[in-house]
Formats: structure tokens, sequence, C-alpha cells
């Protein structure tokens, strides 16, 4: 049994601010294969790689339970240029 949107981000905004966040059920609704953008201030200071294992060890028991997890974290800041370079 996969995981369902709730549970992320419930998992997600009781550990961290979150100023932006998209998660996309890529399963065609099982539930097993999740991707997420998520845009915190909590992220500054911290490298790409710092930030991916925090999100990896807080959904830890969800990733668990899934085939597949993606995610693209950012700060405010490098969020607003990511959706510049990208409109």
């Amino acid at each position: 049994m996969g995981i369902n949107v709730q549970a992320l981000e419930q998992a997600i905004r009781e550990a961290i601010p979150v100023s932006f966040l998209n998660i996309e059920d890529q399963s065609s609704g099982c539930g097993e294969n999740y991707a997420i953008v998520l845009v915190s201030e909590a992220f500054e200071g911290k490298t790409t790689l710092a930030r991916h294992r925090w999100i990896n060890e807080l959904l830890k028991n969800q990733i668990a339970q899934m085939h597949a997890f993606s995610q693209k974290t950012f700060t405010p800041k490098q969020y607003e240029t990511f959706v510049a370079k990208n409109a």
C-alpha cells in the first residue's frame, strides 16, 4: 500500500516552515512514486545534499513504502530564480 499526498504534506509541514510545497503523485494514484518541490527558509545556508538528507530522514518511514521519491529543494530566493528561468 502506498502513501497519500496528505500524509506527506502533513509530515513536511509539521517539521519545517514551508513557503511553497508541490507534491506530485507520479504513480497514477497508487501512491508509490512521488516528486516534491519544497521551498523553505530553513534551507538557507544548507547544501542541496544536506537538504535532501534532511528530507529523506524526515520522510524515511513514508519513503520506505514507496517505489520512487524525488525532490527539489529551494530557499525562497533560489525558487524565485528557478521560476523566472522556467517562465
